[in-house]
């Protein structure tokens, strides 16, 4: 799932999870649950690791699996289409593009009406996430088999990946 915050991916992710039998994982689920509601400097990359190693282990095994991430750069992306083809699974892109006035009126319904389900948002971060957020391409949305190389300096998609998410355990293929 690729989008802001306040663009639906939870509840699309709800519905593809539903549609394919999948295993949906969401890491802002998990970040209330473990750390009491609060979100503490840096573990949500710790968090997403572990979310991303357990999807990479359903997907070996045969479960489909959706990730509810947001995902706003697009090497998150490659990294992760590189990681579910390195175990035998294919990978779509869901982009969810949300306009900033319905984005805002969305994330102020959720935290009037579910604040146990969201983390606070300052109005003025929504405009500073929006500039940060790259939209995927039309070749990202098609998918296929090229994915592209990892930024320079890296020497693959997994040292770049375990870099980001430094909770990351990747196990060797075929491994158990």
């Amino acid at each position: 799932m690729v989008g802001l915050p306040g663009a639906g991916k939870t509840t699309r992710a709800r519905e593809l999870a539903a549609a394919h039998d999948a295993l949906r994982l969401t890491p802002d689920e998990w970040m209330i649950s473990l750390f009491d509601g609060t979100q503490p400097d840096g573990k949500r990359d710790l968090v997403e690791g572990r979310l991303i190693a357990l999807a990479l282990r359903a997907l070996s095994v045969g479960t489909d699996v959706v990730l509810d991430f947001g995902l706003w750069g697009r090497d998150e992306r490659s990294a992760l289409r590189w990681l579910a083809v390195s175990v035998g699974a294919s990978c779509r892109v869901v982009y969810l593009p949300v306009a900033e006035d319905v984005q805002r009126a969305r994330i102020a319904h959720r935290q009037a009406t579910a604040p146990h389900t969201t983390f606070p948002m300052a109005e003025a971060d929504i405009g500073v996430w929006r500039d940060q957020f790259q939209a995927p391409d039309a070749a990202e949305l098609r998918g296929g088999p090229t994915i592209p190389n990892p930024p320079s300096g890296w020497t693959g998609w997994q040292a770049w990946a375990v870099d980001r998410w430094p909770s990351l355990d990747l196990e060797p293929p075929g491994a158990s």
